[in-house]
């Protein structure tokens, strides 16, 4: 397979701690810079990499991106990378409101928007598999909402280098809260159907931006035979403190596929957090 060059990538600051190392980067693109971290455990070269996609008015630093990453390099032994959303993060100069982003991406087109969304994510993971970062065979994504929204469409164009995935608080319909060009279920749909790996999808049963039919709908579109539906009380914003423990186990299980997975359990089980889960 071909990388994109080495010296694309530019190297910006670098902490380390509890055997994670993490690295901010910027990757450039004829489209404009990527900006994005990696986390790490050092250790084995070429880990198999989750890319973590953060929600609207999020980041690629965001706490529960901090926390994922830390957990599943140093815990799971993963490679973790995030990326700024677009129109976010370190792609503006200061926070925007979301009326005022999700205009911006509606203007722009939103197949468009993804398509490029697609195209960073892509290339960040070559550079990185380049300079023998990252195993770029082995690739999971994790996306809630927005997430899901850039992330679904990214694990469909990784095709059989997916691994496994983490969705949730998304869906095929959307209520007025959002911009109507945000909308795109034939996109979505399709993209989803096109999934095969393992997929766990979080539905918050009460969710006001994201109606629960459309949420079940697009569970039921994922082509995967091994998918599972994971359903909690709450709002959109809502997330029980038990959840976050569930998608990290679940891609700390899934990530390095089936031959490596009896391997990794005895470590996962030790390291994981207590959770409750819920599987339909």
């Amino acid at each position: 397979m071909n990388h994109p060059v080495t010296s694309r990538i530019e190297w910006l600051g670098q902490t380390a701690g509890q055997g994670v190392t993490e690295r901010s980067f910027r990757l450039s693109r004829g489209s404009g810079a990527v900006p994005g971290v990696l986390w790490s455990s050092g250790t084995p070269p070429r880990s198999p990499v989750v890319l973590l996609g953060h929600g609207g008015s999020g980041h690629k630093r965001s706490e529960r991106h901090l926390r994922m990453g830390r957990w599943l390099a140093s815990t799971a032994g993963l490679a973790v990378v995030a990326i700024d959303g677009p129109y976010h993060g370190d792609r503006v100069e200061s926070p925007m409101e979301p009326a005022v982003y999700q205009q911006l991406i509606a203007d722009e087109g939103i197949a468009s928007v993804t398509a490029r969304m697609t195209e960073d994510w892509l290339e960040t993971v070559g550079a990185l598999a380049a300079d023998d970062l990252v195993d770029d065979a082995n690739v999971s994504v994790f996306g809630i909402s927005m997430g899901v929204r850039f992330g679904l469409p990214l694990a469909a164009a990784l095709g059989p280098r997916l691994r496994c995935a983490v969705f949730g608080k998304f869906g095929l319909r959307q209520t007025e809260a959002l911009h109507p060009g945000l909308c795109s279920p034939v996109l979505i749909g399709t993209a989803a159907r096109a999934i095969s790996a393992p997929v766990l999808f979080h539905v918050q049963w009460d969710d006001e931006i994201f109606p629960r039919d459309g949420q079940f709908d697009l569970f039921g579109a994922l082509a995967s035979q091994d998918k599972r539906l994971m359903a909690r009380s709450g709002r959109h914003a809502e997330t029980h403190p038990d959840d976050e423990a569930s998608w990290q186990e679940f891609i700390g299980r899934n990530a390095r596929g089936k031959a490596d997975t009896e391997r990794s359990d005895g470590q996962l089980v030790q390291g994981a957090h207590a959770g409750l889960r819920a599987s339909l």
